[in-house]
């Protein structure tokens, strides 16, 4: 399970990264729905790895940043019916 959960870590410190990297090259955008998934389901896969070796620093950080993720997706949500609607 240990292999598992590091393996699921790992494909989520990527898929964190990565959304950051495509953001200073300018291939995504802060508020655009690849950006927020990507770091989204990031941080739940970080999120389960510490579940499995746990580490209450990271397991805080990953917490806030669903939030953000969360809060980010919810705002391109609302932008996108705001757009369709005019």
């Amino acid at each position: 399970m240990d292999l598992l959960a590091d393996i699921i870590g790992m494909a989520g410190t990527s898929l964190v990264v990565g959304a950051f990297f495509l953001l200073q090259l300018n291939k995504v955008s802060p508020r655009g729905l690849t950006y927020n998934l990507m770091n989204l389901v990031g941080a739940l896969f970080l999120l389960f790895s510490l579940c499995i070796n746990f580490n209450l620093a990271s397991f805080v950080i990953e917490v806030f940043w669903i939030a953000a993720s969360v809060i980010g997706l919810v705002q391109y949500r609302r932008s996108s019916k705001t757009q369709t609607a005019a």
